[in-house]
């Protein structure tokens, strides 16, 4: 027994503050699906953007960070304490559109579905993306329950719009052809 488990189990409930949460609340279902995007980034940006290594690890080391404070608001609203997280602001939301926007202009993509893995760096962003969207669902059902800024919601969303811009931004730089589906 030690520093990372204790022995005694902990009864499906997860403690934050001085008070017991259980493991299947909405919140801890948000928190969770938060982490677990947190989680897949890092293993995204540690992937070779050649030379976009930089642009890339920027943005997603930017994003990780946002990750946390939201995930800090969620806990927040949820416990009564002196704990205040950071604001959240508009300008973060603002930042993603840029970054969008951006890609965009560069790309001008065409709208319609692809098939995904045009190249693995390509599959890991896409890939990113869905459990972005996944994140965004967990966290929305909180949105009558909780009072989280409305920025953090329009954030989520922008955040999987933001990936696929990424993914499909490197996949023309790779040089990479993204089909369509044939639906045969």
């Amino acid at each position: 027994m030690g520093f990372f488990y204790t022995g005694k189990g902990d009864k499906g409930v997860s403690d934050l503050g001085k008070k017991k949460i259980k493991k299947t609340t909405l919140e801890i279902e948000a928190v969770g699906a938060l982490d677990e995007l947190n989680s897949l980034l890092g293993i995204v940006k540690n992937q070779s953007f050649g030379k976009l290594n930089r642009l890339f690890k920027n943005i997603l080391n930017g994003v990780q960070e946002d990750l946390f404070i939201i995930q800090a608001h969620i806990g927040a609203a949820m416990v009564d304490n002196k704990f205040t997280p950071p604001l959240f602001t508009n300008n973060k939301v603002r930042k993603l559109e840029e970054f969008i926007d951006d890609f965009e202009k560069k790309i001008k993509p065409k709208r319609g579905f692809i098939v995904y893995g045009a190249a693995e760096e390509v599959g890991w962003l896409d890939y990113a993306r869905a459990v972005s969207r996944r994140a965004e669902r967990r966290v929305l059902k909180l949105k009558t329950k909780n009072k989280i800024q409305p920025e953090i919601f329009s954030y989520l969303n922008r955040l999987s719009s933001l990936l696929y811009a990424m993914a499909r931004f490197l996949a023309s730089q790779k040089k990479k052809k993204e089909k369509k589906p044939l639906y045969k």
